[in-house]
């Protein structure tokens, strides 16, 4: 399976930051720093993918393209 694309980026709300993967529902994290939330997004990808398979449930090829940065030349 290949990678999945991962978001990271400062939540004022939290007061921290959220790392999620879009291509899988709910997969997401929280952390005082964007390493920590990376870190814990690992953790949280690793029981996702292993509860999907514990019900049988379909795991999504990731899709998930984001836009072209407007500084990528």
């Amino acid at each position: 399976m290949s990678k999945y694309h991962i978001n990271i980026f400062y939540s004022d709300d939290d007061a921290g930051y959220i790392a999620d993967i879009p291509d899988l529902e709910y997969c997401s994290a929280f952390g005082i720093t964007p390493q920590e939330a990376l870190n814990e997004l690992m953790i949280a990808l690793e029981l996702w993918l292993e509860e999907a398979k514990a019900r049988n449930i379909s795991i999504p090829e990731p899709a998930y393209k984001p836009a072209p940065s407007p500084m990528a030349v």
